[in-house]
């Protein structure tokens, strides 16, 4: 299949999505660009803004297998990766595989479960693999995770840990729909379009091919290393107004994924090389969850997603 009509279909699940879920494009976007990208999504926004369904929406019309984890403070790592059986009848252990064995896993509020839960779902995340006893099995493909977490709600909450913030390739916020599209949601038929498979796995894959075969040219790879270097503290291209605003910055995995979207990008517009511009869009959704602020600068009200861009847009 060529990459125009490959376009055509990813352009099409998204315009049926949007036919079913009103106001929240950039996250059906961003879940698209995860799906394309193969990288895990951390959704954070108020309850009842359409996340979940906006995630099941998307597996049906991908084709994909999608499983669903409500994340409780009571949750063990067996409930998520599955667990040996021992079984009478054979006198022997079975494998019995948790909900993470699926190509799109909904970590529904994510932030509510223990630590060791998030550590069994780090390997998932990191490795693609996961161990059950002395065994290690392989996650199918794409695996993708797709986290949603509570901005406000901070009894029983866990705060994520920065090692896990980093295996998100992107961090998207979910606001309130607007006028217009909150009345189109009161016509919404009860029942709910049968939603058909428009995208299958090999459509995913052959995008993949076509993202990577877009051009980046030397100087875009050094502005997208330098944005990321100009984050850090320690580094020659920071600079000096964000003394004590910032206290960590982002890790090359932030590289890698300003890299990747960026041509994702350029691909959706129909582009064959990537431009400053493509960088500038995903920066704020690609290093605002990287960036740790100073405890000054979260009292005098700095977002991190505004330091990012402001950041960026003084190199290009």
């Amino acid at each position: 299949m060529s990459s125009t009509k490959t376009r055509e279909k990813i352009n099409t699940v998204l315009d049926h999505a949007k036919g079913v879920i009103f106001g929240q494009d950039n996250l059906l976007d961003a879940i698209m660009a995860a799906l394309v990208c193969e990288g895990h999504l951390l959704i954070e926004g108020m309850p009842g803004l359409g996340k979940t369904l906006s995630v099941s929406t998307m597996s049906k019309l991908c084709d994909l297998s999608f499983k669903r984890i409500q994340f409780t403070p009571d949750l063990l790592p067996s409930d998520l990766i599955g667990t040996m059986i021992y079984s009478q009848k054979s006198e022997e252990f079975n494998t019995k595989f948790g909900p993470i064995f699926t190509q799109l896993l909904l970590a529904d509020e994510i932030n509510r479960a223990p630590a060791k839960v998030q550590a069994a779902l780090l390997e998932a995340m990191a490795e693609k693999q996961v161990t059950i006893g002395e065994e290690t099995h392989r996650l199918s493909s794409p695996f993708v995770v797709l986290a949603t977490q509570n901005p406000i709600e901070q009894e029983g909450t866990y705060q994520l840990p920065e090692a896990q913030l980093d295996r998100f390739m992107m961090k998207v916020n979910v606001d309130y729909p607007s006028f217009k599209a909150e009345k189109n949601i009161l016509e919404l038929k009860r029942s709910g379009s049968k939603l058909e498979p428009v995208l299958s796995t090999d459509d995913l894959l052959g995008a993949q091919e076509f993202v990577e075969a877009i051009y980046v040219d030397e100087k875009i790879k050094d502005l997208i290393v330098k944005i990321v270097h100009a984050t850090r503290p320690t580094s020659e291209f920071f600079k000096k107004e964000f003394n004590g605003v910032i206290t960590a910055g982002a890790s090359p995995r932030a590289v890698i994924w300003l890299y990747r979207i960026s041509k994702y990008m350029a691909f959706m517009e129909g582009k064959e090389f990537v431009t400053p511009d493509h960088i500038l869009k995903i920066v704020p959704s690609v290093l605002g969850h990287r960036l740790i602020l100073s405890y000054e600068a979260a009292i005098d009200n700095f977002k991190s997603t505004d330091v990012a861009l402001k950041i960026a847009k003084s190199l290009v």
